[in-house]
């Protein structure tokens, strides 16, 4: 057993060296801060495409916020500007709560110290120890939980299973270039929907590649589908905003909602679709006038200070549509 596992180890490592994403940033061992920008890249990941997360967020956060102490000193508003149209607001909160906590003292070096700060699941404190300093450790995300199933032929497995296969997997003399060529191999070739077997460098090792469909795991899909009616007052080149103070928009400014039999007589500007958790919405804009929202905690904000506001995706939404009909004149 241990031979066809330092042969699938080194099978895997061969072709990471020609094939992955080496070009990463977080993966440069030289980086300034590397635990930091490790540990950002890892919470920004979540939920988020690579693409995305190097294009439009990783550089500027560690521009505005270097180290944990700056973060740390920073305005929740801040802090949420810069994570808008990341979704999944609570990552940036936490993320500045563990901040807080480490700003002084430094980032834990081992798994078990990350794992008891704010936002830090088992894979992200595994993640940090292993890519930021080194240290020995595997971890399971989904793209490693898909090959374990697939590579073990297990269905169902518990996550005290999975990690235990991931242990088992592990290669102890070059761990940081091990786990990273896992993720690869999972987002590159062993991917849920189009796995590529034919040229997957441990496909020989693979029990279930003949089984993958009775191995699949079942997403959860958005399928509850509801309606959100807002209110668009604009007086005096001002844009009346509330700032929510609901757990997942917590602390970012929406548009004012209102009643769908308050809405009959009001000018409707256009319908956007937004998918929230599980609800797929559909999104009515009115105008209004200020007495229609007279209950609602709003503030009228300029125009010209909605690019310094953290707003949310769906408020972004309807802002370019605002644009689009030429409504956000000064």
């Amino acid at each position: 057993m241990e031979s066809q596992i330092t042969k699938l180890q080194n099978s895997l490592l061969v072709w990471y060296c020609s094939n992955g994403r080496h070009s990463l940033p977080w993966r440069n061992k030289t980086i300034p801060n590397r635990a930091y920008a490790v540990l950002i890249s890892e919470i920004m990941l979540q939920q988020t495409q690579v693409k995305v997360v190097l294009e439009r967020y990783f550089f500027p956060f560690l521009e505005k916020f270097p180290d944990l102490e700056t973060l740390s000193q920073a305005t929740e508003e801040e802090v949420l500007r810069l994570w808008q149209g990341l979704g999944y607001y609570t990552r940036a909160r936490n993320l500045q709560k563990l901040a807080k906590i480490c700003a002084k003292t430094g980032l834990p070096k081992e798994a078990e110290s990350l794992v008891k700060l704010p936002g830090i699941g088992a894979y992200t404190a595994g993640a940090v120890a292993c890519f930021g300093y080194n240290q020995c450790v595997s971890f399971v995300d989904s793209n490693i939980k898909r090959i374990l199933i697939r590579l073990f032929a297990l269905k169902n497995p518990a996550q005290k299973i999975l990690e235990e296969k991931a242990r088992l997997l592990l290669n102890k003399k070059d761990s940081f270039n091990h786990n990273q060529a896992l993720l690869d191999l999972g987002a590159l070739i062993c991917t849920a929907k189009s796995p590529k077997c034919e040229i997957c460098p441990i496909s020989k090792f693979c029990q279930g590649k003949n089984h993958l469909q009775a191995l699949a795991t079942k997403k959860q899909m958005r399928n509850l589908k509801k309606s959100l009616y807002l209110a668009i007052c604009i007086k005096d080149s001002k844009i009346a905003l509330v700032k929510s103070t609901q757990k997942l928009y917590y602390g970012l400014y929406n548009f004012p909602e209102i009643l769908q039999k308050d809405s009959t007589k009001l000018q409707n500007i256009g319908i956007l679709k937004h998918a929230y958790t599980k609800y797929n919405l559909s999104v009515h804009c009115y105008i209004v006038p200020q007495h229609i929202i007279a209950n609602s905690k709003f503030k009228f904000f300029p125009l010209d200070a909605l690019s310094t506001l953290p707003l949310s995706s769906l408020a972004l939404k309807v802002i370019k549509l605002l644009e689009v009909k030429s409504l956000l004149k000064p």
